[in-house]
């Protein structure tokens, strides 16, 4: 075991100049699928010439046939040799070595990225969804560790891609990390760019917060689920209960990185939760993690598991081993009704590890993808017909279905699945567009998340303690639009704790306005500085927010002014948050729907105690949040006119342009075919 001196030392080293040992592969680590075999004899020369520009050139007769045999046998070159000898995760920011406790920051947050209880496939860099990757290669790890432990509040590190570009003078307000992923020309934006790109070392799939190192394990995404969930019985559940029905049925699929919410929010939830995982090891990890109750192998077994639970009134998490469209299919032949259903398989990476096609193994799967990828595609095209045939027939006996922003809908359609209406929209909503959107993204709620950087679980408690506080004070003089969801989130920042959400860094996830956000950040720098609080604390939130995120099928997909395949937002999010005090910045193309279906972006922010922090708070959050609610205001949502009305009432400053109502009868006659041409004063 290294010391913290000597990992300190690893770290400012960066790449070595020696051969460090190569490590032996380690087959109980979860690893990325063998990626397909994409680039010409030119491109894979080329792909290698990429790969050796970090290296010496007396390295390059050993290095070069060693990073062409990882292209042939893996499909992207990972560089295995350069990977650690120490274990990475979130240390404390104080056992970084560092001249900037803001790049000592980053690195605890990048750590934590990587973390084996968190990352899906950390000897790959990749953190979730399948392809969400931190770094594209353990090179760009280690110059990236280099350059932070050297940087002075006086400098920007420049990412591309995962790619160090390097260290730039810039100024203590400056952002101390400027991040990019897979920002290509859009019309080289498709999902075999995207592979061959990966392939040749020189962009990268960043998802939304593995990419921009905010990633904070599944809690985040339990927490949404958990909203999604109480809302959408809310919305769509009225007869239960009943002698015979108890508990509400929820059924889904994925286990993974992002996926491996959903069982622990079923049960949140107050549900019976039914999620199929084709991948025993994803399975595994989250039953040992408490978060999945049961596992079922045999859907016979399953079947009268779930009529017992649902007939009980429990709250219970069932895991099915197998494929998800053979579970539909059993569903539905049994009669069993289900009340919520959706997806978290990775469709937004549907060809290469995100679905597996029903009646194959996860072994021939996985052969078939690398070695016959086009009979892959078939076949998954395939399954996703049955997939989406199975779901109709429960819809039409009762069953509430909605895209959770995986692709799932436009995946389906692009397989010639019966997904769409005849006006061409799809049969189903997202749940943004019917849940988030409405009630959440439109009065500027959204995903604000903090790290406390000591690593103590004693600071985690205190922050709780903090942001209840802040929230039980608002509510007292909250409008009742706005009641519900500060009483969700106050109930579930009560329960954090008992529910054991942390995976990885001591971090938090609550949803609020920029109100909320505000004072809760303001508190927490405040107990920095006065001790309350041992170290300093990182907040920011994902890129699945209020601002953060163009998504025409998930983020904005309660926009309906025609601007939803606009990204003026997401991008200004960015810029905006970059000169009023963020600590780092990131923006993405693609994150959770696919490469080439989004643009997203985040922030990280270091609460030191200082006045200043204070300052860079109400500035950037009340843009951060802001900035989209105006935009949702202009595209004519009620709720989020009422919330930027509220905010200009408040903020002096604060100006937005707002829309005039044009009547449907004014349109309707000026569309008319009786109605006078401009200049013609004929009555």
């Amino acid at each position: 075991m290294m010391t913290k001196e000597e990992i300190g030392d690893d770290i400012r080293r960066g790449i070595p100049d020696e051969l460090p040992q190569m490590p032996d592969y380690d087959p109980e680590i979860n690893h990325a699928p063998r990626r397909k075999d994409i680039l010409s004899t030119e491109e894979k020369k080329l792909a290698l010439k990429n790969a050796l520009r970090y290296f010496p050139e007396h390295l390059h007769p050993t290095l070069a046939p060693e990073f062409a045999q990882e292209l042939k046998q893996y499909g992207r070159i990972y560089m295995y040799r350069y990977r650690p000898d120490y274990p990475i995760y979130a240390r404390s920011i104080y056992d970084y070595p560092h001249n900037s406790l803001q790049a000592a920051a980053i690195m605890l947050m990048l750590s934590n990225n990587l973390d084996h209880a968190v990352a899906q496939h950390p000897h790959e860099l990749i953190t979730y969804g399948g392809n969400g990757a931190v770094f594209q290669n353990w090179a760009q790890y280690r110059l990236t560790m280099k350059y932070l432990s050297e940087m002075t509040d006086e400098q920007t590190l420049v990412l591309y891609s995962g790619h160090p570009l390097g260290l730039f003078p810039s100024h203590k307000e400056a952002p101390r990390v400027v991040v990019t992923n897979g920002m290509v020309i859009p019309n080289y934006s498709s999902q075999d760019d995207w592979e061959r790109m990966n392939a040749l070392g020189v962009s990268q799939y960043g998802q939304m917060t593995a990419g921009s190192f905010m990633y904070i394990g599944p809690q985040g995404i339990v927490h949404g689920t958990t909203i999604t969930l109480l809302n959408a019985a809310r919305m769509k559940i009225t007869a239960y209960p009943s002698p015979t029905r108890k508990s509400t049925l929820f059924v889904s699929a994925g286990l993974g990185g992002m996926s491996g919410a959903q069982p622990k929010a079923a049960v949140i939830a107050g549900m019976v939760g039914v999620i199929a995982e084709v991948n025993p090891k994803a399975i595994a990890v989250r039953h040992a993690q408490g978060w999945v109750d049961e596992v079922y192998t045999s859907l016979d077994l399953l079947m009268d598991r779930i009529r017992e639970a649902i007939k009980s009134g429990t709250s219970r998490s069932l895991a099915y081993q197998g494929n998800v469209v053979d579970l539909w299919e059993r569903l539905d032949r049994e009669e069993i009704r289900v009340d919520l259903g959706s997806d978290q398989t990775s469709l937004h990476n549907p060809f290469a590890g995100g679905y597996y096609p029903a009646g194959y193994s996860l072994e021939e799967s996985n052969r078939m993808m690398a070695q016959q990828p086009d009979l892959f595609k078939t076949k998954v095209q395939e399954s996703l017909r049955r997939h989406v045939a199975a779901i109709n027939k429960l819809t039409a006996k009762g069953m509430y279905f909605f895209d959770y922003g995986n692709a799932f809908l436009l995946e389906s359609s692009r397989a010639g699945a019966d997904i769409c209406l005849p006006s061409g929209d799809f049969k189903y909503p997202s749940y943004v567009q019917d849940i988030m959107g409405p009630l959440f993204f439109d009065y500027g709620f959204g995903p604000f998340r903090w790290v406390c950087t000591s690593c103590k679980p004693k600071d985690l408690e205190a922050t709780d303690h903090i942001a209840l506080e802040v929230m039980e004070s608002l509510i007292a003089t909250a409008p009742q639009e706005i009641v519900p969801q500060m009483e969700d989130n106050i109930l579930w920042i009560r329960q954090a704790g008992k529910n054991k959400m942390v995976v990885g860094s001591q971090a938090r996830i609550l949803y609020a306005d920029a109100q909320g956000r505000i004072r809760i950040a303001l508190a927490m720098n405040r107990a920095v500085r006065d001790g309350g609080i041992s170290a300093p604390v990182v907040i920011g939130r994902d890129h699945h927010d209020v601002s953060g995120t163009d998504s025409p099928y998930r983020e904005t997909s309660n926009i309906y002014d025609g601007s939803r395949f606009c990204a003026d937002m997401a991008v200004h999010n960015v810029i905006g948050d970059a000169f009023r005090g963020a600590t780092w910045v990131s923006l993405h193309n693609g994150g959770g729907v696919g490469w080439g279906e989004v643009i997203n972006g985040g922030f990280g922010m270091l609460l030191d105690g200082s006045e200043e922090a204070d300052r860079r708070i109400r500035q950037m959050l009340h843009w951060d949040v802001n900035n989209g609610i105006a935009r949702r205001a202009w595209a004519r949502n009620p709720a989020a006119r009422f919330a930027i009305e509220r905010e200009m009432q408040r903020s002096p400053l604060l100006q937005v342009t707002l829309p005039y109502m044009a009547k449907n009868e004014v349109i309707e006659e000026a569309l008319s075919p009786t109605m006078p041409l401009c200049g013609d004063r004929r009555v």
